[in-house]
């Protein structure tokens, strides 16, 4: 019996079939393999690891403060970058933070504390990684796993599956996605590069400056930058959501830089638009003022991290993490006695009180020293009063200063001398004198100052006042803490001093430590 034409198809399409499958399934393993590689098993404990990280994170005693941001970028065993830090390395972190008694974030906990959320549980930290490098799926995610944390990606979406392994590929990211350690950010589709922004080839951040086009011979022009870069944003957050992840609320500026050099043409507000417009905050590692997470960064939409490298130890990271949490004006006595948590501010190059305690050494070349105290963690400050007890002041010779609101938009500057006291505030990068009072020829004043949301009371010996009711700005951007300046203008004369100091709470206010970012309008929109 002879089978019929179609029989004789059918059979042979079935042989074919037998004959390819395998292949093909050979095919599509291959594939796999190449986009979901194997990952490590976490590191396992050093001998004591337990007791030294709880040791490196007795200090940590701060409770009920906001979140710490902490930047990585890659997590490898890449000994020749300063970037990439080893698995060891933070699996050691993760154990301190962990004994500490810190959890990890969410980017929709973040966002909402931003969003003016209370803080999130006692102790809490935000990590997150730039590029989306191959080294999170590889060692970090088991790492996270160990220890029940979480992370957030920050991906140029452009990179993502290509320069294997370097980058993580697309079907990686939906694993991680799926394990629920992992959110997934914007940092630019393509415009983590520099390029030429002027005639002479100086280059900058694409995403920053205006770039050089050389076929015309001129900059791009305002309009061509914005359209530029808002096309590159909503790329790269259609990349996201295209491959069934939440549409990002968080941008990290690539290089941390979030404006130009002068070659660049800043762009500022054009950016600061395009990123408004399409995220909550946007994130970097260096800024011309601390920004911790709270209140004033809510404000500013900008938000301050703490770069984590490979010569990063675990005391290193904890102590950071120390600076950057806020504390409330009580918990903060004799700050004078405290000179590792001032931050000397006049580019004298130096550390240490004794220039403002009148110790010495005094800087050489100068008639100027300045301090901030803890500038990051007292960044909300918005209600507090500091007493302070100035010596060794002579008529036109010297004086102190004690700025308040340190860090904010709005800073006041308390100038005080021999037979006058100036309270003055910050416009256009100048300082301009709002009052003045005659005081009794001393050369010792007791001056205190008393912050209370936008008014500021000055008292000087208990009897001569200024007062200044309002403030140029709100909220967040009138917050912070408070500086400390001595000015001697004869070299071979005598150094002012601060002879005493104190801070407390103002009346009916805590300082804001603890406090929800308070800017409920951030992304609601």
């Amino acid at each position: 019996m002879t089978r019929s034409a179609p029989a004789r198809a059918l059979l042979g399409l079935l042989a074919l079939t037998l004959v390819c499958v395998p292949f093909y399934g050979a095919w599509r393993y291959h594939e796999f393999r190449r986009a979901v590689t194997s990952q490590e098993a976490p590191p396992r404990p050093a001998a004591g690891a337990g007791a030294a990280a709880q040791g490196a994170s007795a200090g940590l005693r701060t409770r009920g403060a906001g979140p710490v941001v902490l930047a990585y970028h890659d997590i490898g065993r890449n000994g020749s970058s300063r970037y990439t830090v080893t698995p060891e390395a933070f699996d050691a972190q993760l154990a301190a933070l962990a004994a500490a008694g810190y959890r990890t974030l969410s980017s929709a906990e973040f966002v909402a504390y931003l969003r003016g959320g209370r803080a999130p549980g006692p102790r809490s930290v935000f990590l997150t990684f730039d590029d989306g490098t191959h080294g999170l799926w590889v060692h970090a995610d088991r790492i996270l796993a160990k220890y029940r944390m979480r992370a957030a990606a920050f991906l140029i979406t452009r990179a993502v599956g290509s320069h294997r392994p370097y980058y993580l590929s697309w079907e990686e990211i939906g694993r991680m996605a799926g394990s629920g350690r992992w959110d997934f950010e914007n940092h630019t589709h393509d415009l983590h590069r520099r390029a030429a922004v002027d005639a002479d080839g100086r280059r900058s951040s694409v995403l920053t400056g205006r770039l050089w086009l050389p076929g015309e011979a001129r900059r791009e022009t305002e309009a061509e930058y914005r359209r530029r870069v808002e096309e590159d944003l909503d790329r790269a957050n259609a990349d996201i959501t295209r491959h069934g992840l939440p549409a990002p609320s968080l941008f990290a500026y690539p290089f941390s830089e979030a404006s130009g050099d002068e070659a660049a043409m800043t762009t500022n507000a054009t950016l600061r638009a395009a990123l408004d417009a399409r995220f909550t905050a946007a994130l970097t590692n260096s800024s011309d003022r601390p920004l911790p997470a709270g209140r004033r960064a809510a404000a500013a939409r900008e938000v301050q991290r703490v770069e984590v490298t490979a010569g990063t130890g675990v005391r290193d990271l904890l102590a950071a993490v120390e600076r950057w949490t806020a504390v409330s004006p009580d918990a903060c006595p004799a700050p004078l006695t405290r000179p590792g948590l001032w931050r000397r501010n006049d580019r004298s190059g130096a550390t240490g009180l004794g220039a403002l305690t009148g110790a010495g050494p005094h800087p050489e070349g100068t008639e100027y020293a300045a301090a901030s105290y803890r500038p990051a963690s007292t960044a909300d400050w918005s209600s507090y009063t500091v007493d302070a007890r100035a010596a060794r002041l002579r008529e036109s010779k010297n004086n102190v200063g004690l700025i308040v609101r340190d860090g904010s938009l709005d800073p006041l500057a308390v100038a005080l001398s021999f037979s006058y006291v100036r309270l003055m505030e910050r416009q256009d990068g100048h300082w301009r004198e709002v009052g003045r009072r005659k005081l009794r020829n001393a050369a010792e004043h007791r001056v205190t100052v008393t912050v209370d949301g936008d008014r500021t009371l000055v008292v000087v010996d208990g009897t001569v006042q200024i007062k200044r009711s309002g403030s140029r700005v709100t909220g967040g951007d009138a917050s912070g803490g408070f500086a400390l300046s001595v000015r001697n203008g004869d070299p071979d004369g005598v150094w002012p001093r601060f002879a005493s100091l104190s801070v407390r709470p103002s009346a009916g206010g805590d300082g804001a430590a603890g406090k929800g970012a308070g800017r409920k309008a951030a992304g609601d929109r």
